[in-house]
């Protein structure tokens, strides 16, 4: 079990303030706080997410596994015998470490893009083809993929994610809300991946032959579908490398743009997955009940492009401890994420841990049964088509998921803010969006962005 801890004595401001400028990803919040206190590293709680500037900085160094800047009380690496690939934590599961309520901890995540097996599960060689030195491929990222055991993989049942955790948030109780905040997130490596794969996506074949729906010359990729082959490597998945540079002073991923040149746009790097434990049930750590793809009431595979460092995520705990896990670190993603991933790349997350009870304003009165998100600027009432998962079967519709983000958007602005509900409906169909989470998790998702400068 991992427990390295750093020694959390309250630094200097202006000391720590530099300790952190070392890194990539800073944000204005970090240095605010330090500078008027030292949260970050004291580890105090806030009673909403700080204020962040979107900025993300390039690392000066690969972040190969304990290297670099280590911000947070707890630092959790990605071992082959600790994270679980394809599926979440269960409620019984053993921390591999702890943190209190109102700690920080520093996760070393790793992408699932380029160590999956339909890229051959060497990313070594996957990488070295895209041009990439072996120094810049992760060691973590190559243990995983050569050594992970705890259980037989199959890429067409498993889900892809390398899931890092759980951890024990101590104090955390059945009917307690854990607000995740994320402090800073470092690309640890200097490009990311943007992969498109037969039957997923929002252009699978399923979707193909539906009066008004798309044609199979629409179908994408435009790649032979070779899954009848059994072999991975057949299947004609295709797999964008995509390089992070800085441009006028911002970093932005960069594809070919044809004759007209390239496409860049700015990166804001976050946690796709977010989770705690919830099912009690699952045989075995590859039960389908806990696959890693589909979001539930647990968080798990959110997929909320606007919960970056700033942000705050509150999840509805289950178990003893919380139990709480991340993985499928994102460099950016498009709401919708319709190609089926994000720009996927490794991260190394810092997030601040705090449980909050029933009866205090510590966390929205709808987290207390269902996922909801917050940054400095918006609330985020979500929604999913089906929150237990794979349980009871599949329901991928996202009327079904608008309508439950709807409801919880009225239910905080009655229950929390004093609307009248009637009043609040009228305020959301005049002034909120409510936007596409994503349409490629099997169960998908919509959030509400609801602006606090309406409110006065």
């Amino acid at each position: 079990m991992t427990t390295t801890s750093h020694d959390q004595t309250t630094p200097d401001p202006h000391e720590a303030a530099e300790r952190l400028e070392r890194g990539l990803g800073r944000r204005a919040f970090v240095q605010t706080a330090l500078a008027t206190g030292a949260l970050l590293a004291a580890g105090a709680a806030t009673a909403g997410p700080a204020a962040a500037a979107p900025r993300t900085r390039l690392p000066r160094e690969v972040l190969q596994p304990g290297k670099g800047p280590i911000d947070g009380q707890v630092y959790l690496p990605s071992r082959p015998d600790e994270v679980l690939w394809g599926y979440l934590p269960r409620t019984g599961d053993a921390p591999v470490a702890r943190v209190r309520s109102g700690g920080t901890i520093t996760i070393d995540t790793v992408s699932h893009e380029g160590i999956l097996e339909d890229q051959g599960r060497d990313p070594v060689a996957w990488f070295g083809s895209q041009g990439v030195p072996r120094e810049q491929v992760l060691d973590d990222a190559v243990a995983i993929a050569a050594g992970y055991a705890r259980h037989p993989r199959s890429f067409d049942a498993d889900g892809p994610h390398v899931v890092t955790g759980p951890v024990h948030v101590e104090g955390a109780r059945p009917g307690d809300v854990l607000k995740i905040e994320l402090l800073t997130a470092l690309p640890r490596v200097p490009y990311g991946v943007v992969s498109s794969r037969h039957g997923k996506g929002a252009l699978a074949a399923a979707f193909a032959g539906t009066p008004g729906d798309i044609t199979a010359a629409e179908v994408m990729p435009t790649t032979p579908d070779g899954r009848s082959t059994g072999n991975p490597l057949e299947y004609g998945n295709v797999s964008i490398f995509t390089p992070l540079a800085v441009r006028g002073g911002a970093v932005r991923a960069s594809l070919p743009g044809g004759p007209k040149g390239t496409v860049s746009w700015p990166v804001d790097p976050f946690a796709g997955l977010m989770a705690v434990a919830t099912v009690a049930d699952a045989a075995a750590l590859d039960d389908p009940l806990v696959n890693s793809i589909p979001p539930t009431v647990g968080g798990g595979n959110i997929d909320v492009n606007l919960l970056g460092v700033g942000s705050a995520f509150y999840v509805p705990v289950v178990a003893p401890g919380a139990l709480f896990s991340v993985g499928d670190p994102h460099m950016s993603m498009g709401s919708g994420e319709v190609a089926l991933t994000a720009l996927e790349g490794s991260l190394r997350l810092t997030f601040r841990l705090t449980v909050c009870r029933k009866g205090t304003s510590d966390a929205p009165s709808v987290a207390f049964s269902y996922p909801f998100g917050e940054t400095p600027e918006s609330w985020l009432p979500i929604g999913l088509s089906d929150p237990d998962g794979s349980r009871g079967g599949q329901v991928s519709d996202l009327d079904v998921a608008n309508r439950r983000a709807v409801v919880h958007a009225l239910d905080f602005l009655q229950n929390d803010l004093g609307m009248d509900r009637a009043v609040a409906y009228a305020y959301l169909s005049a002034a909120v969006d409510f936007e596409v989470s994503q349409v490629v998790d099997r169960t998908v998702g919509v959030h509400g962005v609801i602006p606090k400068s309406h409110f006065r």
